[in-house]
């Protein structure tokens, strides 16, 4: 995309288009504001910056807080050190959202000489310009995203919304969205199998094309006008404020749900290294269970207040060699080590157990809420459906896999996570339940801070103090203390919430967004497979939310 002279209006282009007329960029303005260019929408030369779609609502920082998880590139697939794109990405706004302070020392040294510069003119104005001390006020871009022209990517716009963002090739954004896709999930398929019978693994494929083609919507949403650019967003365009605000907090239901699961996770799998482990105070008695879990709250909590999550960001990024670990140690204790290999053939299709198997699966495919970052992320935005494609393709090879395996191996007997079914003196198994152990450790002050950040806009400017902050952030970390041990079924937890949530997320509202925000333009068939797709959601979110709560209720009575 590039910037008109003549014509002081957004300019719209295809991605045919942009891919035809490629590289080409124009130069900043002379005042030293940043350009902030887009695959769709671009500034006109003297027309002001292209400010967010609905900048001033709730929540602003949605975009910023979910980038951590599409734009920073993982150390893997670049040097981190040769790149300052992470330092930008950081003490942009997760670095600053306590009392607008700049980034730490020791990121410094990773800009450039001039982005310094630049970046401690800024915070003299943005002091004197901010009314909001934790969260930017527009969508202006600061100096500190300026790249240097020898820095900037080809093929076009310099980013969705500043170029920063778009730093990502086809290699990393797949393992981005891989990232996101194979959480703990990827634990529960065989439990999914065991609840659905073999037949159930249709579910778990149809799911797979169904998020694909939700995910394309999302991103023909954010095409479709100017200043589009979160889930939230889509929400605002398709249904107004109202629509804005149920789609942010359905999102954020599901990240504190996640953070439940994280310490459900850690209770059971560190309860299953130490089963004798256990915590006498006065006469009251904390079983491995309980102790395992406070145990986690207090390792976790201090990483809620870091100002910047770069490190754990970067450590987070693993999740997809994690995951793959696991998968691998599974499919070796059961080839190599011979482990419980069932010899009965398994249940071909369990009706009663069909709706908890939905919300397993459901849940594996809750990433869409990244899916608009991960876009604006790309160097090259017309690959992001193959990106998308891919990421899920090599996500379900993943779930099938763990789903054949741990089923083939511990059939009806399967927990809710398999590595609690692995025998405890295998390396394999310590492996694995070891990887299991340590990843959502550092995933979790990521999952929880975009709510933290969120709920830190309503607070009134004069209350945005970091003791404030701080207490805000704890009190949220204790609360899902709280209900994890309340709630300490996992797999029912987690279909819980891939129906009533994900179902939402990633299937119903993609589709209810598209064709009220392109209603003029979609075509009949269109119409007829979007209804299809809400129908079915509707129908999975009704049953699968109906029986993981009686299952629930059940196991309380």
């Amino acid at each position: 995309m590039r910037n008109s002279v003549s014509d002081q209006s957004f300019v719209m282009e295809s991605d045919d288009e942009e891919h035809r007329l490629g590289g080409s960029e124009e130069e900043e303005e002379s005042d030293g504001s940043s350009s902030c260019g887009s695959p769709r929408v671009v500034e006109a030369a003297g027309g002001g910056q292209p400010s967010s779609y609905a900048s001033h609502q709730w929540p602003q920082s949605y975009r910023q807080s979910m980038d951590i998880y599409s734009s920073v590139q993982s150390p893997c697939l670049s040097g981190f050190l040769g790149t300052p794109t992470l330092s930008r990405l950081s003490s942009s706004f997760l670095a600053t959202s306590f009392r607008g302070k700049p980034a730490p020392e020791i990121l410094k040294p990773l800009l450039p000489t001039a982005l310094i510069a630049a970046t401690e003119d800024d915070h003299v104005d943005d002091a004197r310009k901010s009314s909001h001390q934790y969260l930017p006020p527009s969508r202006k871009a600061s100096s500190l995203f300026k790249i240097p022209e020898d820095q900037k990517p080809l093929g076009g716009g310099g980013g969705h919304e500043v170029g920063p963002y778009r730093q990502c090739s086809y290699t990393q954004g797949v393992m981005n969205g891989v990232n996101v896709l194979c959480g703990v999930g990827i634990l529960s398929t065989p439990c999914a199998v065991r609840q659905g019978g073999w037949l159930g693994l249709v579910i778990l494929a149809v799911l797979a094309v169904l998020a694909w083609y939700t995910g394309v919507l999302l991103r023909r949403c954010l095409d479709s006008k100017e200043g589009l650019e979160t889930y939230p967003d889509i929400g605002h365009a398709a249904f107004g404020t109202p629509g804005r605000i149920v789609i942010s907090i359905i999102l954020y239901m599901e990240l504190y749900a996640c953070c439940i699961e994280y310490l459900i996770l850690e209770s059971d799998n560190l309860s299953k290294l130490f089963p004798n482990a256990h915590l006498t105070i006065g006469g009251f008695t904390l079983d491995a269970h309980v102790l395992f879990a406070i145990l986690t709250t207090l390792v976790v909590m201090p990483t809620t207040w870091l100002r910047d999550l770069s490190c754990l960001s970067f450590i987070s990024a693993g999740g997809v060699v994690a995951s793959i670990v696991i998968v691998s140690c599974l499919f070796w204790a059961g080839l190599v080590d011979h482990v419980g290999v069932n010899k009965s053939e398994g249940t071909a299709l369990n009706l009663p157990g069909i709706p908890i198997a939905i919300g397993l699966y459901g849940y594996c495919y809750s990433g869409h809420g990244v899916f608009p970052n991960i876009y604006s992320s790309l160097k090259k935005s017309n690959q992001f459906n193959a990106v998308l494609f891919t990421c899920i393709a090599l996500s379900t090879v993943l779930f099938a896999g763990a789903a054949v395996m741990g089923y083939i191996m511990f059939g009806e007997t399967t927990e809710s996570q398999f590595t609690l079914n692995m025998p405890p003196n295998l390396m394999s198994s310590k492996i694995a339940v070891w990887t299991t152990v340590t990843n959502p450790i550092t995933k979790y002050a990521l999952t929880m801070t975009p709510l933290a950040l969120s709920l830190e806009e309503l607070l009134p400017t004069n209350r945005q103090t970091y003791g404030n902050i701080i207490m805000l952030r704890s009190a949220l970390v204790l609360s899902s203390l709280g209900v994890a041990l309340s709630v300490p079924f996992f797999g029912l937890v987690m279909s819980l919430v891939g129906s009533l949530l994900t179902m939402f997320v990633a299937y119903i509202l993609p589709c209810a967004c598209f064709l009220a925000i392109l209603r003029s333009t979609v075509t009949w068939y269109q119409i007829v497979l979007c209804v299809f797709i809400i129908v079915v959601g509707l129908c999975c979110a009704g049953v699968g939310t109906y029986s993981s709560l009686s299952k629930i209720i059940q196991n309380y009575q």
